[in-house]
C-alpha cells in the first residue's frame, strides 16, 4: 500500500521503472551496487524503479542496459518508454485544478483497459452529465471562479471520452448504489437527466452499470467499504508485460493507491460480493429510468 503523490507514476514510467528493476534482479544486481557501479544514489536509482520521475536519461537506460547485459533492441524499447515520459498528458494544462493525486490517477487511467467503480455517494465522473458536473463543483467548491469550475467541469467530462471512443474503449463496470440517484444534486431535472445518462451509457458494449438497490442487503464485504476504482492494464505492444493491477480510493484527507497483490486480491473479493448483492444490468436500467420519471413528476 502506497500514500501516492507522485506526478511521475503514470504508466509509461511504471513500466520503464519495472522493467529495469527486473533487469537489474535478473542480473543478480542489488539496488545499492547498481546505484554505486552509475555513480547515483540509491534513492535516485530507486525512484527510477518505482516510476517516480519525470524524466529519465537516455543515456542512463544505456548505462543501465550495459550493466544488465541487456539486448540492444530491449535497450532502444526502453529508450522509447522514456520519451513517452516526456509526451504531455492533454490534462497537464490543469495540473492546478487538480486534487493532490489526483494527476497520478489520470496517468494511470489513460493507459488502463478496465475500470471496475463502487460507489455509494456520487455519480462516477466518467458518466456525469454536464449539468450534474457543474452541480458538483459548484457544491464543492463554492470559492471557485467560474472559469476554474468550468475547467474542472470540462476536464472531468473529456476523461468520458475512453469509454466512448472508436479505437478500443476501456472496458468500464460500475456499481452504484440507488441512493446516490434520489440525492437531488443541482435539481430533479439535472437527476432525472443523469439517471438517463447513466441507463443509456450502460447499453454500450464495454460499459455495465449495476445498481445496488435500496432494498439490496448488502453483505459483509461491503460494509464500510469507501469508493474506490480497480484499474487493469494490458501488456505493451512491445511485449512488455502488463502492468499489475491497482486499486485507487479517494478520502477526506487526500488519496491512495493500494497495489500490494493481497490488497488488490482482497479488494476483488468485495467487489465481486457487492455485485452479487447488485441488480443484473437490465433491471438496473429499468430502474434507473423509473427514478428518472419519479424526479421528473
Amino acid at each position: 500500500m502506497t500514500k501516492d503523490d507522485q506526478p511521475g507514476s503514470t504508466l509509461p514510467r511504471r513500466q520503464l521503472g519495472r522493467a529495469l528493476r527486473d533487469a537489474r534482479e535478473g542480473a543478480g544486481f542489488t539496488l545499492e551496487r547498481s546505484a554505486q557501479l552509475m555513480e547515483m544514489g540509491k534513492t535516485s536509482l530507486g525512484r527510477i524503479e518505482k516510476g517516480q520521475n519525470d524524466k529519465v536519461r537516455l543515456r542512463d537506460i544505456e548505462t543501465l542496459g550495459e550493466l544488465y547485459g541487456l539486448a540492444a533492441e530491449r535497450v532502444e524499447e526502453l529508450k522509447a518508454l522514456a520519451q513517452q515520459m516526456a509526451t504531455k498528458s492533454w490534462w497537464q494544462a490543469s495540473r492546478h485544478l487538480l486534487f493532490p493525486g489526483y494527476n497520478t490517477y489520470l496517468g494511470l487511467e489513460a493507459g488502463a483497459s478496465r475500470l471496475s467503480f463502487y460507489q455509494p455517494l456520487l455519480v462516477p465522473g466518467l458518466v456525469q452529465t454536464l449539468s450534474y458536473a457543474k452541480s458538483i463543483e459548484r457544491n464543492y467548491l463554492p470559492n471557485e471562479t467560474p472559469d476554474d469550475i468550468q475547467r474542472r467541469v470540462d476536464l472531468r467530462i473529456r476523461r468520458a471520452a475512453i469509454l466512448t471512443r472508436h479505437r478500443s474503449p476501456v472496458t468500464a463496470e460500475f456499481i452504484i448504489h440507488e441512493s446516490v440517484f434520489h440525492t437531488v444534486v443541482g435539481s430533479p431535472a439535472v437527476m432525472a437527466a443523469q439517471a438517463r445518462h447513466v441507463a443509456d451509457m450502460g447499453t454500450r458494449p464495454n460499459v455495465s452499470v449495476r445498481i445496488l438497490s435500496l432494498s439490496a442487503s448488502l453483505p459483509p464485504e461491503g460494509v464500510g467499504v469507501p469508493p474506490y476504482i480497480m484499474l487493469d492494464f494490458p501488456a505493451d505492444s512491445r511485449g512488455f508485460t502488463a502492468e499489475p493491477p491497482i486499486v485507487y480510493t479517494e478520502g477526506a484527507i487526500g488519496t491512495m493507491f493500494f497495489e500490494e497483490s493481497d490488497d488488490v486480491k482482497r479488494y476483488r473479493e468485495i467487489h465481486e460480493a457487492i455485485k452479487s448483492a447488485a441488480l443484473e444490468e437490465k433491471p438496473s436500467r429499468d430502474l434507473l429510468r423509473q427514478v428518472a420519471r419519479r424526479h421528473e413528476q
